[in-house]
């Protein structure tokens, strides 16, 4: 690849040789995507030699930021050493014992086994297939209908993509595949009405109940939810709401799956999300921030309710991937979790830059065009609305969101458009003054959103 080749010349080799995720084909061929070239800190270069601020952490991964030479170092010395072994077949390696041991100290009381994959969205496969088979060993086959929420995201794989609730992914291809159901998620702002926050909770959590009584609590095997909807909208449940479904899980028997892919390795202030809101799941999905994106690897912690059944009756667990433990990523989730300890990151979020966002998120709570905000440790959303006395929306068509999204584009910061909801999601080392810096952005984009559509 010639690294001197101008935007243009990568510009069409991209888009005649690149089929990308989550992109209109015919766009890239229109408009060209932007070449990212480099990295440091929270700030991206484009080969245009632009600077920009990813208030997105990638794609809410990279927790330690950019440029980390260890990370590197450690890549190269565990490539040199041994570059690949599989874990199959009674096989294992160093980095991923120590991964696995690391998982175990890290993660709350009770979960002492992790099974590796190479993402988010392949974690999810094996909760659908760990849970199935967690029932079946107990003589329970029948016990296979897992409840998700609407607007959940579990990742783009069939399985994954099943498991979410986004009506988008699933007309695709006519997902979802048999034996998952939805109920409705805990978006107040927009659903709840003349509820309370703490009512809404309680109602929407409840549909869980119903929905176990309506398919019979003999053919549900779990529960699955993200403490915080993070491709939804960032929605921030009420407090009321975890608390019932855990009641509800525990009454009748089911698994309760706490999807950590976004909210895990101090994204929310705690190492992961369940802490923050006093989940007790019997599994976590984990990836992103497991080695803040610098190499593929996710995982599924196992608790002990789950592995005890999994040890005494399961026997071979036939599932796995060509790359499940692969140790040089192991090896780099390894030094990133250093990494977060040493510098004490999730600390820096709970005590420092997480109250501080929060603070200078809720000056935008008088912003003509912004209907509600919502913050937990670094991460934050805005509601970009019509009319914020009545708490309207915009009409779909208008399509506000993607006009947003084109003004943060212009203005060289990374601030993603989720229908018509701005969401943030920073590397946890921004400092106070980068806050600083993305909030004034911020602030510029929603100005020239509501001159565009005419709001005062």
């Amino acid at each position: 690849m010639n690294l001197e080749a101008s935007t243009s010349e990568l510009q069409h080799l991209d888009s005649h040789h690149h089929l990308h995720p989550f992109t209109d084909p015919k766009a890239i061929l229109k408009d060209g995507a932007r070449v990212i070239t480099r990295a440091d800190g929270i700030y991206l270069w484009d080969s245009n030699g632009e600077k920009i601020l990813d208030a997105m952490a990638g794609l809410w991964c990279v927790n330690v930021g950019y440029g980390r030479e260890n990370l590197a170092k450690v890549a190269y010395e565990q490539l040199q050493v041994l570059p690949y072994y599989n874990s199959f077949f009674k096989t294992t390696t160093p980095p991923a014992i120590a991964l696995a041991k690391k998982l175990a100290e890290i993660t709350p009381e009770g979960f002492n086994h992790v099974f590796f994959t190479n993402s988010g969205s392949e974690a999810n496969d094996t909760v659908m297939r760990t849970v199935r088979r967690y029932w079946r060993v107990q003589d329970k086959p029948e016990k296979r209908v897992i409840i998700s929420r609407k607007e959940a995201y579990h990742g783009s794989t069939v399985a994954a993509a099943s498991l979410g609730g986004q009506s988008f992914a699933h007309e695709m291809d006519g997902l979802p595949i048999p034996d998952i159901a939805h109920i409705d998620h805990p978006y107040w702002y927009g659903k709840g009405g003349d509820l309370s926050l703490d009512e809404f909770g309680l109602k929407t959590a409840q549909c869980l109940e119903t929905k176990i009584k309506e398919i019979g609590p003999d053919k549900v095997a779990a529960f699955i939810g993200e403490p915080i909807q993070g491709a939804g909208g960032v929605v921030v449940p009420p407090d009321t709401y975890w608390p019932e479904i855990q009641r509800i899980c525990k009454k009748y028997g089911i698994l309760l799956i706490a999807d950590e892919v976004i909210c895990g390795f101090g994204r929310t202030g705690k190492w992961f999300g369940s802490e923050t809101f006093g989940i007790k799941p019997d599994m976590m999905p984990i990836a992103k921030g497991l080695s803040s994106g610098y190499l593929p690897i996710g995982g599924v912690m196992m608790h002990d309710r789950v592995m005890d059944v999994l040890i005494e009756k399961g026997g071979d667990f036939a599932h796995g991937f060509t790359y499940s433990g692969h140790p040089v990523s192991c090896a780099v989730a390894l030094e990133n979790i250093k990494i977060i300890e040493d510098e004490k990151l999730v600390e820096k979020v709970a005590n420092e830059t997480g109250p501080y966002l929060k603070k200078r998120w809720q000056e935008f709570e008088s912003h003509p065009i912004v209907g509600e905000v919502r913050n937990v440790g670094l991460l934050g959303a805005i509601e970009l609305v019509e009319n914020k006395e009545k708490r309207q929306f915009f009409p779909s068509d208008k399509k506000v969101g993607d006009a947003c999204k084109t003004f943060c584009f212009e203005n060289n910061l990374v601030m993603r458009a989720l229908k018509d909801t701005m969401v943030v999601s920073p590397p946890l080392t921004m400092t106070v003054e980068q806050i600083d810096e993305m909030t004034d952005l911020v602030k510029l984009c929603l100005d020239l959103t509501a001159e565009k559509f005419g709001i005062k």
